[in-house]
């Protein structure tokens, strides 16, 4: 029997809890499989994306186990020296 979401009928915000996630693979040339909302990693270090308006950036010295919310499209392997990634939806 499934668990009961008494939230189910409401619509999922920017600000909601995140509901789902996935593994990222540092590419330089492929687009994740979803824009993130969200970022975690398991060992900190500099993140580099390309962002949601397309926007390349380095994310510096970023924290393990921290959410960062940003929303990605790309993680790049060039630049990234954080392991472990998880896109957070």
């Amino acid at each position: 029997m499934p668990i009961p979401d008494k939230f189910s009928e409401y619509t999922s915000g920017l600000s909601s809890p995140i509901c789902g996630g996935f593994e990222i693979t540092p590419n330089d040339a492929t687009d994740l499989a979803s824009l993130t909302r969200a970022i975690i990693l398991e060992r900190g270090g500099d993140v580099a994306v390309v962002l949601k308006n397309g926007d390349t950036v380095t994310l510096p010295s970023l924290a393990a186990g921290v959410i960062y919310p940003v929303r990605v499209s790309r993680v790049l392997a060039t630049g990234t020296t954080a392991t472990g990634l998880k896109g957070l939806i």
